[in-house]
């Protein structure tokens, strides 16, 4: 769903790495460096400039700029800087300095005390750092920091203070590519798609905010996401689109994450339109009947995930009733955003607990659809 004329961007993560090959390229060499190419993970190159080179006896320190391309991204324009020293340990020792955030919260992708630099980075700072050791023949080890000026501030206007992450930004991605995205591309896609869905004699959408997953809904139902309408956010919008081409009927499927939200009524699921997920789980525990220990519980929680595991660790009858609830308010949310006269079913999962819930007839609305998605 990607605007052709849009300009790529590059994550956190890819600019972290660069840096710190050019300040380890410049520290074996001793002569400067002022421009190298990384492979992300999704084997894009990136070619970057290196800026604020500073050389002392026993490290180099220099920066990339982050560029997000055309999408809107806070922590674009940040100077993304990597020191690198020499060490006697084995490896590449790696940390946070300024403007890096640190996990002061369990349940997120490192743990607490670390610096939030999350793994897929991790990795592709440890790779590119040890593919300049390899070619000058360095055998020892790297003490690697990661800084970011002003990440403090920049942080602010993200989640990160939120899911217990302070001090900075978090330095991220896991291709290593920001694929940019503006909200007409994304909304023109959907409504293409719709469209031709419709015109091939489909009477049922089937809709998902990403392929996220994929394996689960394939092994479980039989059913390929590939083939689904890919609404993003934007499920609201996605849903007047389907009645206003004429569909008799919608099947939605997605991550507990983001169709918890719809239960509440929410329509744009993107974070920074609104989050209020623990709050609404742990309102429909408390219509089941969960005690003030379990509900508090949830709403410490960081991830549904985490929130579903909770309840089902504690009651899983208890656990079952609440994803009926939620289930019935996400029907009911779809059904009024659409007016009536159209026929709704949804399934929602999470990773760690499989289904979550589906409501009635959407095994049946599947398999008088499987034709339209497997042939």
């Amino acid at each position: 769903m990607m605007d052709s004329k849009l300009r790529s961007g590059f994550t956190t993560g890819s600019c972290a790495a660069a840096a710190a090959k050019a300040a380890a390229w410049m520290l074996l060499t001793g002569t400067e460096k002022t421009d190298i190419s990384v492979i992300t993970p999704k084997g894009a190159a990136f070619d970057a400039k290196i800026l604020d080179i500073q050389r002392t006896a026993d490290s180099v320190k220099c920066a990339v700029r982050k560029d997000g391309g055309d999408d809107p991204d806070v922590t674009t324009g940040a100077l993304i800087y990597a020191e690198v020293r020499l060490s006697d340990d084995e490896g590449v020792r790696l940390d946070g300095g300024e403007g890096v955030g640190r996990v002061t919260r369990p349940g997120l992708d490192q743990p607490v005390g670390a610096a939030a630099i999350n793994s897929v980075p991790r990795a592709m700072i440890n790779r590119e750092v040890s593919e300049a050791a390899e070619a000058y023949g360095y055998e020892g080890g790297f003490d690697v920091i990661i800084s970011v000026p002003g990440g403090e501030e920049i942080a602010a206007r993200t989640f990160n203070p939120r899911l217990g992450i302070e001090g900075g930004i978090s330095i991220i991605g896991t291709s290593g590519v920001v694929e940019p995205m503006s909200e007409k591309a994304i909304l023109d896609t959907i409504r293409v798609e719709l469209r031709q869905q419709k015109a091939e004699g489909c009477r049922t959408a089937f809709i998902s905010p990403g392929n996220y997953g994929l394996d689960f809904m394939k092994e479980t139902y039989g059913m390929d996401l590939d083939r689904s309408v890919k609404c993003s956010n934007y499920i609201g919008l996605t849903v007047d689109m389907i009645k206003e081409l004429g569909f008799e009927g919608m099947l939605l499927t997605g991550h507990a994450g983001k169709l918890v939200k719809v239960a509440g009524g929410i329509m744009n699921t993107h974070s920074r339109e609104a989050d209020c997920r623990m709050e609404i789980i742990a309102a429909a525990s408390a219509k089941e009947g969960a005690g003030t220990e379990l509900i508090l519980s949830i709403l410490g929680c960081l991830t549904t995930e985490e929130a579903f595991t909770k309840l089902r660790g504690a009651d899983e009858a208890m656990a079952e009733s609440v994803a009926s609830r939620l289930m019935d308010g996400i029907l009911a949310s779809l059904s009024r955003r659409s007016g009536g006269g159209l026929h709704i079913e949804c399934i929602m999962y999470t990773k760690e607990n499989g289904l979550i819930a589906a409501s009635d007839g959407a095994v049946e609305m599947i398999r008088n659809n499987r034709e339209q998605w497997n042939g």
